[in-house]
């Protein structure tokens, strides 16, 4: 497998972004603001994330999805480390990942990986998006927000 950003001229994964995000207009907007990238299986994209800076010193993880039949394998944990290394290349020393109070598997992957609960913001998928949200049989209301931050080499 290998994990690189997509140019601008090749065509989003939107079928994976959607995954993780129902909102095309959403995803379309820090898509742009951020930098895409995706996990290749040959010629196949099995898995995606979006890096967007949100200060000097801090960038998020806005969406991390692999391709259902790729599920389980260990993948979504290989984009969240290439995440955290491209941070730090890139010279920052923090990186944020919302998710869904109802999103349970992520919310355990992202502690898995080092991220600790910062704070949540209640009813932001009430707010922020028009059709109800359901996962694991859990209406997704509000966002917890997660960080890690790199210590010093």
């Amino acid at each position: 497998m290998q994990i690189r950003p997509l140019s601008h001229d090749e065509s989003l994964p939107m079928d994976l972004l959607l995954l993780a995000d129902p909102s095309k207009e959403k995803v379309l907007t820090y898509v742009q603001s951020g930098s895409c990238y995706a996990a290749f299986h040959e010629e196949d994209v099995i898995g995606v994330y979006v890096l967007t800076p949100l200060s000097q010193h801090t960038v998020e993880i806005m969406n991390v999805a692999v391709k259902e039949s790729w599920q389980g394998k260990g993948i979504g944990k290989q984009l969240i480390h290439h995440a955290i290394a491209e941070a730090k290349v890139a010279g920052f020393q923090a990186i944020e990942i919302g998710t869904g109070n109802s999103s349970i598997q992520q919310l355990a992957l992202y502690q898995k990986c080092g991220f600790r609960i910062a704070s949540i913001d209640h009813g932001f998928f009430l707010k922020h998006y028009d059709e109800p949200i359901y996962e694991n049989g859990i209406q997704c209301m509000d966002m917890v927000r997660l960080s890690l931050t790199f210590q010093a080499d």
